[in-house]
């Protein structure tokens, strides 16, 4: 009998991403699922995490009874800070990501095309607001563009697609995404599985994937 799969959960998502992180300097977590990978980061590799709203060396939750109000990520979470953190306006902010000075950011998204681009301010839906908020300017300032979503829409509609049926945020950006069901990287050959969630196999991850998929020669 084949194993019923078990997706990876908000948290386990997280801590794959913060895996990949070892190695990046300064990264930018955006809004959303982003937010969990702070609390996975290990302080001793020496990363800095950065907060748009203008915070360098953000930490994980606080601890209860250690919260501070005047302390939050850019979706108004409690946070902490690391030693050498530092607070700055959101004018020098912005300047260190259009500078180029971020290593790797992680972002939500909508939509994620076999090429790369990325779709992740608007759905087109009139009843929704679009929200661009800085990720036109992260994805065109990082260094390096990690996806952290859900496999399927609400509706169960794949959201890695061949190509983007939604408003770009940036073409051809995306390095690696990371699911409730696989980790797959962008490579120029197209896209490769590193990751499957328990119990899940190629065809089933396949038939629920919107563009074709490749596994390095040495995948089980």
């Amino acid at each position: 009998m084949t194993a019923k799969p078990q997706p990876f959960s908000a948290e386990q998502m997280a801590r794959l991403v913060a895996r990949d992180l070892h190695g990046k300097r300064y990264v930018n977590l955006g809004i959303g699922l982003p937010n969990l990978v702070a609390r996975y980061v290990d302080p001793k590799v020496g990363l800095m995490l950065h907060s748009e709203n203008g915070v360098l060396g953000l930490g994980g939750p606080p601890k209860p009874g250690e919260e501070n109000p005047d302390l939050i990520d850019a979706g108004k979470n409690l946070s902490t800070i690391v030693p050498g953190a530092c607070f700055f306006d959101q004018s020098q902010s912005f300047a260190m990501i259009r500078g180029g000075h971020v290593d790797a950011v992680v972002l939500g998204a909508f939509e994620v095309s076999a090429s790369g681009d990325l779709a992740n301010w608007s759905t087109e839906d009139p009843t929704v607001p679009p929200a661009v908020g800085g990720a036109m300017d992260l994805v065109a300032g990082a260094k390096a563009v990690l996806v952290m979503m859900k496999h399927e829409s609400p509706s169960g509609a794949p959201k890695i697609v061949e190509r983007c049926t939604l408003p770009l945020t940036g073409a051809g950006v995306v390095s690696t995404v990371y699911t409730d069901l696989a980790v797959i990287d962008i490579t120029p050959t197209g896209l490769m599985v590193r990751d499957m969630a328990p119990g899940l196999t190629r065809d089933e991850l396949q038939r629920r994937t919107g563009a074709r998929l490749g596994w390095p020669p040495a995948a089980g």
